[in-house]
C-alpha cells in the first residue's frame, strides 16, 4: 500500500478504539510512514495477529475497562473511534472518557458514524449541512454517539471529526467475493440506492483530516455514485464472467433485520466537502474502479 498518500504531518501516535476493517488498513499505512499505532481488538487472537505486525494491542470488548498502563493514553496524538454503540452508550467514553479529556498531546480525533443518522431521504441529495432525522435505532444510537464525543472533547485542545462512512468495501470484503462463493443475490427494491466507498480511500480521507483538522467538521465519506445494489453485483459477475443471479423483489427476499433497515431508507451522499474542504481525489470514484482493481490483483 505504499503507492497511497500519507500524512504530511511529522509521525505521531495513532490510537484506534477498534481494529477492524477500516482502521487497521490504515494503522498498515501509518505504520510505513514511521508512526507508533495503538488499538483495541475483541480478541486473544487479534492481539497477537496486530501485535505481531508492529501495533500495540490491547483486549477490549466493551464490559470493562482496558487492562494496562495507567498512562495508555497520555502519549497520543491522535485516536480514532470506530467500535459501534450499543444501548449502553458510547464503549470507549464510558470506560476511559477522562483518561482521553484528559490527554495532553492529543490533536486530532475521528469518530466512524454513518450516513442512518440522516433517516431515509427518499433519494434525495443530502450533505453534511442537512441536519439528522434518524428513522431507525441504529441511526439514533449513532448520532448520540456523534454527540458523546463531540462533548466529550469540546473543552480540550483537540479537534474532534465526524466521518459518517457509506458502505465499505475493499480486499477481503466484497461482491466479488460474494459472486465467487455462490452468495451473491440481487435485491430489487424500486428507486433504491446506495453510496459505497473503498477502505483505501477512507484511509487517504481520514489522513488528509489529519493534515487540515477542522473541530466539529462533519464528513459524507462516500463514492460519488448511488446506484443500486443490483448494479454492482452485475458489474462483478461481468468482471469474473459468471451468469448474474436472478432477481429477487424485496418483499420477498429473506433478509435480517439488520439488511432490512438499510433497505428502509434511501439518499444519495453529496460528497463535495472532501474534495474542496480536504482537497481529496478518491482513487476509486464508483464501485468500477474499485471492483475492478480487486479482480486483478486477485
Amino acid at each position: 500500500m505504499s503507492e497511497f498518500p500519507v500524512p504530511k504531518i511529522a509521525p505521531g501516535h495513532l490510537f484506534c478504539f477498534g481494529l477492524g476493517f477500516t482502521a487497521s488498513r490504515l494503522a498498515l499505512r501509518l505504520l510505513k510512514a514511521g508512526w507508533r499505532v495503538s488499538g483495541t481488538t475483541r480478541s486473544l487472537e487479534n492481539v497477537e495477529k496486530w501485535s505481531s505486525m508492529g501495533v500495540e494491542t490491547y483486549l477490549f470488548d466493551g464490559t470493562t475497562s482496558i487492562l494496562a498502563k495507567d498512562d495508555l493514553f497520555s502519549g497520543i496524538t491522535h485516536l480514532i473511534a470506530s467500535i459501534p454503540p450499543t444501548d449502553l452508550g458510547e464503549l470507549p467514553l464510558l470506560f476511559h472518557q477522562k483518561q482521553i479529556s484528559t490527554s495532553q498531546k492529543l490533536q486530532w480525533a475521528a469518530y466512524l458514524s454513518t450516513p442512518a443518522v440522516y433517516g431515509d431521504r427518499g433519494g434525495a441529495l443530502v450533505s453534511e449541512a442537512d441536519f439528522p432525522q434518524p428513522g431507525s435505532r441504529r441511526g439514533e444510537r449513532r448520532l448520540k454517539a456523534e454527540n458523546s464525543w463531540i462533548n466529550a472533547l469540546k473543552n480540550t485542545s483537540a479537534s474532534i471529526q465526524i466521518m459518517r462512512l457509506a458502505g465499505i468495501y475493499g480486499p477481503g470484503r466484497n461482491v466479488i467475493d460474494q459472486v465467487l462463493g455462490g452468495r451473491a443475490r440481487i435485491i430489487e427494491k424500486q428507486d433504491q440506492v446506495f453510496n459505497r466507498i473503498h477502505v483505501d480511500d477512507i484511509g487517504t480521507i481520514l489522513m488528509a483530516s489529519m493534515d487540515r483538522p477542522n473541530d466539529g467538521a462533519v464528513y459524507n465519506v462516500a463514492d460519488q455514485e448511488a446506484c443500486p445494489s443490483g448494479d454492482v453485483v452485475r458489474f462483478a459477475c461481468n468482471l469474473v464472467g459468471i451468469d448474474p443471479p436472478e432477481p429477487i423483489l424485496f418483499e420477498n427476499a429473506d433478509l435480517s433485520k439488520m439488511a432490512k433497515s438499510f433497505y428502509s431508507e434511501c439518499k444519495r451522499l453529496v460528497t463535495e466537502k472532501i474534495k474542496n474542504e480536504l482537497e481529496v481525489e478518491l482513487r476509486y470514484p464508483t464501485y468500477r474502479e474499485g471492483l475492478k482493481t480487486i479482480f486483478e490483483n486477485k
